[in-house]
């Protein structure tokens, strides 16, 4: 147990270096393939001047942690006298994969459908909330009837009290499905500027990998860090100005998976405070909204997600991502000290 976090950060180390080594020729690959972003017209031209930059780059992401953590499960399956423990970290893993595939999905029909375009189309937001939906609810169901063998799965934890309150399957698989399909959204709404999701995604990684420490959930702790090497590696090449950007691949995977890790710590109640970057974007999109059909065409902010507005208030992109990044750490680092009242 001692040695646990100190494994699973250098496990971090080798996701990332898989990640940085591998990065270039992907990048070259995204290239030759034209696997090109297209950029909403009604952005400034900074945000114009990225038109073409390949996308995708979740993938970047996703292979390392596949590697490494389905390495390490494999070897603690042979070694253990209960699988099923190590085991325990394919649940996320699987979401992961099962959300990569429709963000995939979602990504590549935005560039094969908009040729002479400047904004992709992708599939439609009914058909990929449908999708989010199945998808949740199935890691969802699976949660509920695993029961004990996700420790602290079936229950929350109230802040501060310290009480933990099992949850019947009932309540468990809809509020489950909600945490992981909005927590999914909310990081695609955030992906929308240099650096900016990827770097508020593994804070709230690194947040949760020391609650499942805490907690004694030793093959959450080296997923969660494995996850943070991996993004880590992405932003090497994401970092202003991006080489590559992650697309519906990359965000919605690693939403998905931080809610449902988030569900298998029991801490979900803090995952607005550890999460807060992309709750706002969230909140944002949901207020502009309601404000502009109440006041028949008004705008509450100039443009949402809420970054864009802070960007046409005259912040640089480095300002709104580095000042996002700081309000993410200190809400990370308030979550886990939450965690551990």
């Amino acid at each position: 147990m001692q040695n646990a976090l100190p494994f699973a950060l250098t496990v971090g180390a080798v996701a990332f270096l898989i990640g940085v080594i591998w990065g270039e020729p992907f990048i070259e690959i995204l290239k030759r393939l034209g696997v090109g972003k297209k950029i909403r017209p009604e952005l400034d031209e900074s945000q114009q001047k990225k038109m073409g930059t390949p996308t995708m780059g979740g993938f970047m992401i996703l292979l390392p942690v596949l590697l490494v953590a389905l390495a390490l499960s494999f070897v603690s399956v042979i070694n253990s006298d209960q699988p099923v423990t190590g085991a325990s970290i394919l649940l996320p893993l699987a979401v992961m994969v099962g959300f990569a595939l429709l963000g995939a999905y979602d990504d590549w029909e935005g560039i094969r459908r908009s040729e002479g375009a400047k904004v992709g189309l992708g599939i439609s937001p009914r058909a990929k909330f449908i999708g989010q939906i199945v998808l949740a609810g199935i890691a969802s169901t699976i949660i509920s009837l695993y029961g004990g063998g996700f420790s602290f799965a079936n229950q929350f934890t109230i802040p501060l009290i310290g009480i933990s309150i099992p949850l019947h399957p009932v309540l468990f698989i809809p509020v489950s499905t909600f945490i992981i399909v909005a927590m999914s959204n909310a990081v695609n709404l955030t992906d929308g500027m240099d650096g900016l999701a990827g770097i508020i995604t593994a804070s709230a990684f690194a947040a949760y990998g020391v609650i499942a420490f805490l907690q004694g959930q030793i093959f959450l702790v080296q997923l969660c860090f494995i996850i943070v090497g991996a993004c880590f590696a992405f932003l090497w090449y994401n970092a202003h100005p991006a080489q590559l950007f992650m697309g519906d691949l990359g965000a919605l995977a690693l939403g998905a998976t931080l809610g449902t890790v988030a569900i298998m710590t029991g801490q979900w109640l803090l995952l607005p405070i550890i999460a807060i970057v992309p709750v706002a974007e969230t909140v944002s999109v949901v207020l502009q909204v309601w404000y502009f059909r109440r006041t028949n065409g008004q705008r509450l902010f100039r443009m949402s997600p809420i970054h864009h507005h802070f960007k046409l208030e005259g912040w640089s992109e480095t300002q709104v991502v580095q000042r996002f990044w700081l309000v993410g750490i200190l809400a990370a680092m308030v979550g886990v000290a939450l965690a551990l009242l």
